[in-house]
Order: C-alpha cells, then sequence, then structure tokens
C-alpha cells in the first residue's frame, strides 16, 4: 500500500473498502452506560461536520486546536478533522492544572479549546480570563454553564452548525484534504515534565506514515472481524494516540475507556484482544491473583505453583525462544492451562488476548515471567514522545526478558560510549520542539541522532537494555550509579508496596520513601497477628506501630538479595499519603517528580541519614 498521508486519507480509504457498516468505535460516558458504536460511515460524517464547523471559523492549516478532555469518541472526531483541514490537534491531558493547560494553550496559540467535563470546563473558564488568543470554548459532555457564559457552546451544536454548512463548505474542504502533504503537522506532543515546563514534540504527518510502516512490518495476525482493542491510557499520551491510530488502519474495534478507574471492569466487559497500558497495571493485578493464592488452602498453593513451573518451562523455555515444545511439557501445559491458568485469564478478562502492549516504566522480571507463565502475551517495548512512541518492542519469537526488544525495522538505535545514552535516528523522530529552538537543537547529536536521555545498552543480539534516565541517575558519595527506576520498579512488585521513592544522591547509602499497601497491611495485621480493630484504626496510626515498618523492612531485604549490596535500601520512611498529580509529585504520565518529592520530604530524608549515623 501507498504509505503517504495514512491519517489524512484513512476514512475515504475504509469506506472504499466496503467497511461503512464495520464498527470502528464503541464510547459510554461509564460502566453503568450502553456502548454507543460508530461505523466508518458514521465517524466520517461527524468528522465532515466537525471540519465544516473549523472552517466556519476560520481555521487555517498549520493552525492549532486543543482537546482538553477524557477519552471519548469526540476527541478522535476533532483530531480527523483537524487533518481534513491539515490543522494541528494538540491534546492535553484532562488531568492537568489551569496552569499546565494555559501554558500549552499559550505556547501552541490554539484559538480552539474543546473541553471534556465539568472539572475541564472549569478549568477552561479560568484560564480563559488571562488568556487573549483562547477564542472559542467546546464542552464536548453535558456540563453546567456558568451564568455569565454566553460563548461557549456544545459539541453537538457545533457538530450540528458544521452540518448546515456542509455542503456549501464540501468543496473547498476538500480542496484543502487533497493538498496535504507528509511534512505537515499532524500533532504536537507536550511532554509530561519531570523537570521544567513542557515541550512540545512537533510530529509530522510522515512520523506516523513510517511508524504504521514499521508497525506493519512487525505485527500480522490482525483479524479485522474479530479483534478488539480496549484504549485505556489518555490518548494525550503518544503511545495511546499512536497505537489507536495503528488500530484503525489494521480495521480494528476500538472500545474507549473513559474513566482509568473502570478499567478492571471494562476490561472484564470487553475481553480485549489489545489494549496499551504501563507496568503498574499488570503488578497490581499480579499483586492481586499472588494474594488470592496465598489465601486459598494449602493443596491449592501447591498445586498453583507446580502449574507454574509447568507454565514457566513451556512459554519462556519452548514458545518464546521459537522451539519445538516437548509432548509430554505441552500435556501438561494445556490441563495446567484449562485448570488454572484460563480461569484466572478469565476472571481478569484477558482470555481472548492476543498482545498487550506494555511501556512508559521498567516492568519488574518477576511480574513479566509470571503472566507469560499463564499465558498472557506481555509485549514489552520502548518509545518517546519524540519518536512517535514505539522504538523497540518484543518480536515475536526470540526477546530477552528484562530488555526492551529489539527496535522495529527502519529504527536505528546507538549507544554513546561515553555517556551511555541510547540515541535515535529514524524518520518517525519529531522535527524539533515547538516554539523551541535552542532545546531542538540540544536533543540532537552534531551527526543527527535524536538524544533520548536514557542511559542503556544493546546486546549481542541487537536487543535494547534501558538503565533508566541519565538525569535520574544516582551517584552516591563513593562513587556508585544507582538505577532509581529499576529498583522502585523491583520494590513495588511487592504487594505491600504500592509506590517507592529511592533517595541516594550524594549520599553514603541508598534509602527509600515507601507508600505502603494500607488495605494489604490491614488484611495482614488482621489474619496474622490478630489485630481485631486494625480496619477501624487510622492508616497513620496502622504505619506507627513498630512491627509494620519492621516487616516492610524485613520484604524488602529479601527481594535486595538479587542486588550489589551497594544498590541496597538501608533505611525507610513509611508515609501514609500517595504521591499524587495534584501535589505535584507525578507528571501526568505518572512518573516521578524528583526534585518535588525531595523538597516536600526534606525533612523526612534528613532523618533517615540523621537517624543512622547515630
Amino acid at each position: 500500500m501507498d504509505y503517504k498521508n495514512i491519517l489524512t486519507g484513512l476514512l475515504s480509504r475504509k469506506i472504499r473498502e466496503n467497511k461503512a457498516d464495520t464498527i470502528v468505535f464503541s464510547d459510554r460516558p461509564s460502566v453503568n452506560d450502553d456502548w454507543r458504536n460508530y461505523s466508518w460511515q458514521e465517524f466520517a460524517g461527524f468528522v465532515d461536520d466537525a471540519a465544516s464547523a473549523f472552517y466556519g471559523k476560520g481555521l487555517k492549516p498549520g493552525e492549532c486546536v486543543a482537546v482538553y478532555s477524557p477519552n471519548r469518541a469526540g476527541a478522535l472526531i476533532v483530531d480527523f478533522a483537524a487533518y481534513r483541514l491539515r490543522a494541528v490537534p494538540v491534546s492535553i491531558y484532562s488531568t492537568s492544572s489551569p496552569d499546565q493547560v494555559a501554558y500549552v494553550v499559550n505556547d501552541s496559540k490554539a484559538s480552539i479549546l474543546f473541553c471534556g467535563g465539568q472539572e475541564q470546563y472549569d478549568n477552561a473558564r479560568r484560564i480563559r480570563t488571562f488568556h487573549s488568543g483562547f477564542c472559542h470554548l467546546v464542552a464536548m459532555d453535558d456540563v453546567k454553564i456558568d451564568s455569565d457564559d454566553t460563548t461557549t457552546v456544545s459539541f453537538s451544536a457545533f457538530i450540528e452548525k458544521g452540518h448546515n454548512s456542509l455542503e456549501e463548505n464540501r468543496e473547498a474542504i476538500n480542496d484543502i484534504t487533497a493538498s496535504a502533504q507528509p511534512d505537515d503537522v499532524a500533532t504536537l506532543i507536550y511532554t509530561s515534565g519531570t523537570t521544567g515546563e513542557p515541550k512540545g514534540a512537533i510530529l509530522l504527518h510522515s512520523c506516523f506514515d513510517e511508524a504504521i510502516r514499521f508497525h506493519d512490518r512487525r505485527f500480522a495476525g490482525f483479524n479485522p472481524r474479530l479483534d478488539t482493542s480496549l484504549c485505556f491510557l489518555p490518548l494525550s499520551h503518544i503511545f495511546e494516540k499512536a497505537w489507536t491510530c495503528y488500530c484503525m488502519h489494521r480495521g480494528v474495534r476500538i472500545f474507549i475507556n473513559r474513566d482509568p478507574k473502570d478499567i478492571a471492569v471494562a476490561v472484564r466487559q470487553v475481553c480485549p484482544s489489545f489494549m496499551c497500558s504501563v507496568p503498574r497495571f499488570w503488578e497490581k493485578a499480579y499483586d492481586a491473583i499472588r494474594e488470592k493464592i496465598d489465601s486459598s488452602s494449602p493443596l491449592r498453593r501447591v498445586a498453583f505453583r507446580v502449574a507454574l513451573a509447568v507454565g514457566r518451562s513451556r512459554n519462556l523455555h519452548y514458545i518464546r525462544l521459537g522451539l519445538p515444545v516437548p509432548k509430554f511439557l505441552e500435556w501438561r501445559y494445556r490441563f495446567c492451562d484449562r485448570n488454572i491458568f484460563r480461569p484466572i485469564r478469565r476472571a481478569m478478562g484477558v482470555d481472548r488476548g492476543k498482545m498487550f502492549p506494555t511501556a512508559g516504566a521498567p516492568i519488574g522480571d518477576t511480574v513479566n515471567e509470571f503472566f507469560h507463565a499463564i499465558g498472557v502475551n506481555i509485549l514489552v517495548g520502548y518509545g518517546l514522545s519524540e519518536t512517535t512512541a514505539t522504538v523497540s518492542c518484543y518480536p515475536e519469537t526470540g526477546y530477552c526478558i528484562g530488555s526492551v526488544g529489539l527496535p522495529l525495522s527502519g529504527i536505528e538505535v546507538r549507544v554513546d560510549q561515553q555517556t551511555l545514552e541510547v540515541q535515535v535516528k529514524s524518520p518517525t523522530v519529531m522535527k524539533g520542539y515547538w516554539n523551541k529552538p535552542e532545546e531542538t537543537e540540544a536533543a540532537f547529536t552534531a551527526d543527527g541522532w535524536f538524544r533520548t536521555g536514557d542511559a542503556g545498552r544493546i546486546d549481542e543480539n541487537g536487543a535494547i537494555w534501558i538503565t533508566d534516565r541519565i538525569k535520574d541517575l544516582i551517584k552516591t558519595s563513593n562513587g556508585k550509579y544507582i538505577a532509581p527506576q529499576a529498583l522502585e520498579s523491583l520494590l513495588t512488585e511487592d504487594r505491600f508496596i504500592e509506590q517507592a521513592a529511592v533517595i541516594g544522591e550524594g549520599r553514603k547509602f541508598v534509602t527509600a520513601l515507601i507508600v505502603p499497601s494500607i488495605d494489604a497491611i490491614r488484611r495482614y495485621a488482621r489474619t496474622r497477628r490478630g489485630m481485631k480493630q486494625a480496619d477501624s484504626i487510622s492508616s497513620e496510626a496502622l504505619l506507627d506501630l513498630p512491627w509494620v515498618k519492621e516487616y516492610i523492612m524485613k520484604r524488602i531485604t529479601r527481594i535486595q538479595y538479587r542486588l550489589a549490596r551497594y544498590e541496597w535500601v538501608k533505611s525507610i520512611t513509611l508515609l501514609s499519603k500517595q504521591f499524587t498529580m495534584d501535589s505535584g509529585e507525578l507528571t501526568n504520565t505518572l512518573k516521578l517528580r524528583r526534585p518535588v518529592i525531595n523538597d516536600h520530604y526534606k525533612k523526612e530524608i534528613d532523618d533517615m541519614y540523621d537517624n543512622s549515623s547515630k
């Protein structure tokens, strides 16, 4: 096929392929509502109406429109309507603060802002008072409009106005669409900004064209009639945005999950073939499964351990390597799968899964191997906003647990031998950062390779191994380097630990701020220590009990035996309050903002080192 301006011509191509009646999206306000289905024909009709409305508002090629909303089909209608006019859709995380929204709207000079629910509308109204270029506000949900707001329109009214003027605008819109070029800007993806202000990565349509081409080379076996994908991560995240576009290209039906808190229910209802996620989703699922197994009868626990050993042998030692499975092992696996693994997968909603792309942070080997052993194909990958998502991912066979897979065909990767930085050269790499020429220049080497900012290595088989973000690497006062993300991922594999922030820059040893799982501690206190009042005392009082800290530290010590001694966490502080986006301690992609955490918990951190020296 012709990989040119794929997103611009996607809808007309699908309709030409006689898929007008095929459902492409299913959307709903909440898990209690029915799915609202969109066929290709219907979706394309809404896109044309929105493009007509944009045209009526004078939107020009190269100008930006912003979408500040949780996931919904309307956000994709806006994206594809913008493509029709060669305009640039800019997605803003629905969890962004008013200041963050104002920054993106100001930086992109978006004149139209689409807001999702009531929270987004209220924030948009706040920033409108100090943003002169922001002219039009469209509410995508039924929100309570302020009494003094006479300019905001509903999404349905926006679409209706475009529909009414479509015939008079159609020819002009078609002419603009026909003039689209691969070097048109497809979107700006604003980095979440663990330090400093966000930067808008300029991704051209050619970036998406090549990303789709490279994925077609790697992946086979998509079935447009049967396959489904659950849209879970925010569409403002390049991982989900690029994957959703790819699923549309392959004709996969997409179920749009609006609220991340509903995801466990949504997965069981949809039973998707594919779903992008971050490692935390699988870590929490692993904790839940292990807890249920640990609380079962001794006979069931033994049966599960035996079955897990069989699954590990078959799926990791043979299937993973592309080797024929011995007949007796295959027979044992089928028995274990039918009686133990399949019920677990069915209870999770992943029993029809083909592959589950996972990226955004390190996933622990224990969790990764566990799910592969029970027949869940976690497809670990690596990519950035600046690379149109995927740089590398597991191949079908021959991948190494702990690596982030092999680069896609067409993407070159090297490691700087002095800094150990992973660097990328590919037509999927961004053009640069919007309005930031100095940052753009700094992002590339003199010979044109993109600096990822990640430390890593490439093994003899070509697989990429990521150590950590270079700026996050901790150097102790003894000159030893610690990779905090890898260590934090290892710690949070334990079901008693929800979050962990590793500390140690310039210090003699490593410590950690630990956010325990209060529910897990309560259950342990009630069932193992006989504390009948465990459910009634406060979280703070529970964590103040001396045995709790000792028990968590004992579990951490057991985890650490696989590490070098200089990587060991020597002291911990238990926190009753989670790191959150609202507090500024997490980015919108749930990464730790270490400078903020170090500032907020300076006293607790200092106490860990002061007390250890006494």
